[in-house]
């Protein structure tokens, strides 16, 4: 994978652009567009898939994990054909960020689990492909959405350097700790034994 160097101004752009991307809350979009209400009355007020799955309508659920995932599949795959290598890096972290911390939102938004593969999809996607694939097994083995999100965060670094991609192990590893950082509740939660499993209001 080649490493190429833009400029300061070059990624500050594609940081701006990439915040704009992932900042867009398409959990709530989805949901009002299917009259499904207000996404933050509904479960944990999360407006990630999860909770949008929480309404009962499984397509929205899974428009929401498309639009989700693709935003920052977006991001990095715009600055990369505009740019460069660190640039779409850069873009992607900014798309994640702006997921979990939209603007628009008072800085209130999800926990950017479908972001975060959409984005690893893009920028090494066999890295991308067995976190999907480790999210899916640890989720459908502990049916709890939350699990499959941290067992495939703490496997993305390790799956970036088994793989072979070394420039991504460092993004690979920040992104990990926002993700258990985002989660910490639903931490307590398994501690305790009360996490909802998958499907559960």
């Amino acid at each position: 994978m080649p490493v190429l160097e833009s400029s300061a101004t070059v990624l500050i752009l594609w940081a701006v652009t990439g915040y704009g991307l992932g900042s867009v809350p398409f959990g709530l979009v989805v949901t009002r567009a299917f009259g499904l209400g207000n996404l933050r009355q509904i479960g944990s007020g999360n407006i990630g898939t999860t909770n949008v799955l929480r309404t009962g309508s499984k397509a929205a659920a899974a428009l929401t994990l498309l639009l989700d995932g693709g935003k920052g599949a977006a991001a990095v795959l715009l600055a990369r054909f505009l740019a460069a290598e660190d640039a779409a890096q850069m873009a992607g972290l900014m798309a994640f960020l702006g997921h979990c911390f939209p603007v628009w939102l008072g800085f209130k938004g999800g926990k950017g689990v479908a972001t975060f593969l959409g984005l690893l999809l893009a920028l090494a996607w066999p890295v991308g492909i067995a976190c999907c694939l480790t999210w899916l097994t640890a989720a459908a083995a502990s049916r709890i959405s939350s699990m499959g999100a941290l067992v495939s965060a703490l496997a993305a670094p390790v799956w970036a350097f088994g793989l072979g991609y070394q420039p991504v192990i460092a993004l690979a590893v920040l992104l990990a700790v926002i993700v258990l950082v985002r989660h910490s509740a639903n931490i307590a939660r398994l501690r305790a034994g009360t996490e909802p499993r998958i499907g559960q209001k």
